[in-house]
């Protein structure tokens, strides 16, 4: 199973779990960004994202290895890119660790770091259509 994934499928957060998960650590703890229904105060539909693949994986991987020095929790991450409607996930981090604060700090961690560093960005949004009344 893949630690890291770039996909236009949806993402399934049970399969995150079911990577990092084990009988050892007890604490297991699962980020989903999922799309809203406004960005900039305009409603949409949808986002499209955009990737620069081989750097991306690069990136998911050094932030995976430098959370989980920092923290001994398992992490994974899973990125959609393309068109992603409103209310399913963009992206989801799993973590696991003995303990629930590890767990908890590994996924801030990584979305942080993933915001800053991943080369995954909004290329445009769908705009709602409004109905004429």
């Amino acid at each position: 199973m893949d630690k890291t994934r770039i996909t236009s499928d949806a993402l399934n957060s049970a399969e995150l779990e079911r990577i990092v998960s084990s009988r050892e650590r007890g604490a297991v703890v699962t980020f989903s960004g999922v799309v809203r229904d406004r960005e900039q105060g305009a409603a949409i539909t949808a986002i499209v994202y955009e990737v620069y693949e081989a750097m991306a994986y690069k990136e998911m991987a050094k932030i995976i290895e430098a959370v989980e020095s920092e923290t001994g929790a398992e992490l994974c991450i899973h990125h959609r890119v393309g068109e992603v409607p409103v209310g399913e996930a963009s992206v989801v981090i799993c973590a696991a660790s003995e303990h629930r604060p590890e767990a908890f700090n590994a996924c801030r961690m990584a979305i942080d770091k993933l915001k800053v560093d991943v080369p995954i960005w909004k290329a445009s949004f769908i705009a709602a259509v409004r109905s004429p009344i």
